[in-house]
């Protein structure tokens, strides 16, 4: 009986993943929701961590919890795209197992202790680096020349290392300029490279099987130019430049602005498959002019207006709504099911939007700080709604075999 489940929950790298990364979905919004109960009510003890909530949330959020899905993803898109070797085996089962069990030690040692933590996130960082080997041993070994997106991917997965790399020296040092370097660094160098380069590889592929008469744009020179942007924008806030930040968001906003239009948003919503997908990219370009916003606003009066604003739209309403969009798509599609969004999983995405909307005003300035706590709350309550019910939907099918009967 255990090997058998064992068997049919091991038998695709997104099984694996997939099911720790929707547990990351709903323990850290957990955590959170009790720790924002306490800040506003006082009804909820307080959590006694190692370090502010507001620091571990911003780590287990950019590292922890999106690369579960970016490792099932890729290890299983890898050998497709580049005609090469499946991933072994055991490769896959490392990684998935260092990573779940260094990151569940991270958490457990916010609340028992520093050196608990610390040994945790070197263990994630251990399966992170088991991953980045597997999947350029399927880089160097594939075939085909064109490797372009492949390329890219490990670049911003080695990024990411980094990031969990500077994270940990400053819980070892306390040096505060290697926190926001890792905060930084897992924004702009590893989280939206990567998303962007996927939604560049896989949006108009999708589009494709469904629109008539659908032409795929994909110039390569946006996606570098959206890349570069990522790398100036991280440049910038490291040397404290950010009033000039508005020249590079709005460039990026205006070409994220047009790919959305060149993909067909407007075309997508006879699929809701592929809807989620367009309105996932259509929230950077959101982000970006947000961001863009703010900065020209500190550049012409010197005043920062919209707070974390950019940064939610950014991570909840692009990342986040990316995740549950792919999620989904490679979910059903790789257990045999039909390739169909059914309609509650259609409203489950509608009201992860709304909670980005209201997350998002939360972050405006209230003349009452009771505003800001009740649509904070409100935010909260909706994402751990909506997550939990796909959680519950989802999530069992990465323990059960395809219903087509097919192995995988």
């Amino acid at each position: 009986m255990i090997q058998t489940f064992w068997h049919t929950f091991s038998a695709a790298p997104h099984r694996l993943f997939f099911f720790s990364g929707a547990l990351q979905l709903l323990l850290p919004a957990v955590a959170w929701s009790l720790e924002l109960l306490y800040r506003y009510s006082d009804i909820w003890p307080q959590p006694e961590l190692i370090f502010p909530a507001t620091w571990a949330h911003g780590m287990v959020m950019l590292y922890g919890l999106f690369i579960f899905f970016i490792y099932g993803f890729l290890m299983t898109v890898f050998p497709r795209w580049m005609g090469g070797e499946l991933i072994q085996r055991q490769h896959i089962i490392s990684t998935w197992l260092w990573l779940t069990s260094g990151l569940l030690i991270f958490e457990v040692g916010l609340y028992t202790g520093l050196r608990v933590a610390l040994s945790g996130l070197l263990i994630f960082l251990l399966g992170w680096s088991i991953g980045m080997i597997a999947l350029y041993q399927s880089f160097r070994q594939a075939p085909t020349n064109d490797k372009f997106y492949e390329r890219l991917l490990l670049i911003f997965l080695g990024f990411g290392a980094l990031g969990i790399i500077s994270f940990a020296y400053w819980m070892y040092s306390f040096e505060w300029r290697f926190l926001e370097l890792s905060r930084n660094i897992g924004i702009w160098l590893f989280l939206l490279p990567i998303l962007m380069t996927v939604c560049h590889r896989m949006l108009p592929f999708f589009s494709s099987n469904v629109i008539p008469g659908y032409i795929n744009y994909q110039p390569r020179a946006l996606l570098l130019l959206l890349l570069a942007g990522c790398l100036l924008h991280f440049t910038l806030e490291q040397l404290y430049i950010r009033h000039w930040l508005f020249v590079i968001d709005g460039s990026m906003m205006l070409i994220a602005g047009w790919l959305s239009y060149r993909w067909q948003i407007h075309r997508s919503f006879s699929n809701h498959l592929l809807a989620v997908l367009h309105m996932a990219f259509l929230w950077l370009g959101i982000g970006l002019l947000l961001l863009f916003m703010q900065s020209l606003f500190m550049f012409v009066q010197d005043i920062y207006i919209l707070d974390r604003a950019p940064l939610h739209a950014l991570t909840i309403g692009f990342a986040t709504s990316l995740l549950v969009a792919m999620a989904s798509r490679v979910t059903l599609g790789h257990s045999g099911r039909q390739l169909v969004l059914d309609r509650i999983s259609w409203y489950l995405f509608l009201g992860i939007q709304l909670a980005v909307i209201i997350r998002i005003s939360a972050d405006l300035h209230f003349e009452s700080a009771l505003d800001h706590h009740t649509l904070n709350l409100l935010a909260i309550s909706l994402w751990l709604i909506c997550l939990g019910i796909w959680v519950i939907r989802y999530a069992p099918i990465y323990l059960s075999r395809r219903v087509d009967g097919r192995d995988g």
